[in-house]
């Protein structure tokens, strides 16, 4: 009798982790899954690049539709979009019965390429000047583009699940050195900085519109640019806007999981 009991138990536990193991598939199978944002969304720095917004399918959404296989997949990012394009050229084709969107956006309302452009090539004072004025600009006006845009979303998909993702810390700091062109301690300090002022403005902005923001800091932690193994490039000169984007291993082992993880 305690055989046949312990046979049975195996059964159910063994249909049960079935079923568990399933679910994924079978979930993501039904969900319509639309990507929205710029170019850490398009997949910038990622192999094969379209020539329309940098578009790559080796970016974390395009890798997530790979292996989950939704009912269907629609890729709106563009590389450059601020908050104000989400609304007027992605939000528009946005399908009311999106299951699931993610979006990664406010880094080019910040001001995010000429602040590192800048960074690169002007003095300590002047970098950390010009993130100090990045972050004004934050703090001060990204809030309301932000919540402009998470509502246009939630208008256009009332039913959807939205998860918004941060940036990385773009550089490693536990090295006072960076290569021959590579930049200052200081300056990597200012940028990641501001880096966190970002994320943390856009981290509650999500929270106050009721979406799931997923913080990718601690996907990256350890491999920031000037690390032993980096997930982002570094000034590229070819094609030059893969500077300061996620590499492969970056939409792989840093974007993709931080989206896994907040589903």
């Amino acid at each position: 009798m305690g055989r046949r009991l312990s046979l049975l138990a195996c059964l159910v536990v063994t249909t049960l982790l079935t079923f568990t193991l399933a679910a994924p598939a079978r979930a993501a199978s039904s969900i319509d899954y639309v990507a929205l944002g710029d170019s850490y969304s398009s997949g910038v720095g990622a192999p094969g690049q379209s020539i329309l917004c940098f578009r790559s399918a080796q970016g974390y959404p395009g890798q997530w539709a790979a292996r989950n296989q939704p009912q269907s997949f629609t890729d709106l990012s563009c590389g450059g979009a601020e908050t104000s394009d989400v609304r007027n050229l992605q939000v528009p084709f946005l399908s009311r019965s999106a299951d699931l969107i993610s979006i990664t956006i406010g880094g080019n309302d910040a001001g995010f390429a000429s602040t590192v452009l800048g960074c690169q090539t002007g003095t300590d004072a002047a970098c950390a000047a010009k993130v100090n004025s990045a972050r004004t600009d934050i703090t001060s006006t990204l809030p309301a583009k932000l919540d402009a845009t998470y509502a246009a979303i939630k208008r256009k998909a009332p039913g959807a699940r939205v998860i918004v993702l941060g940036y990385p810390a773009l550089f490693d700091t536990s090295s006072a050195s960076c290569g021959i062109i590579g930049m200052s301690l200081a300056k990597r300090r200012s940028l990641n900085e501001g880096a966190q002022v970002l994320n943390e403005v856009i981290a509650a902005r999500a929270a106050a519109a009721g979406l799931t923001f997923s913080d990718v800091r601690d996907e990256f932690a350890g491999h920031g640019i000037c690390s032993a193994n980096p997930y982002l490039h570094g000034l590229t000169v070819v094609p030059p806007q893969n500077s300061f984007h996620p590499n492969l291993a970056g939409y792989t082992n840093g974007y993709l999981p931080a989206l896994v993880s907040a589903l």
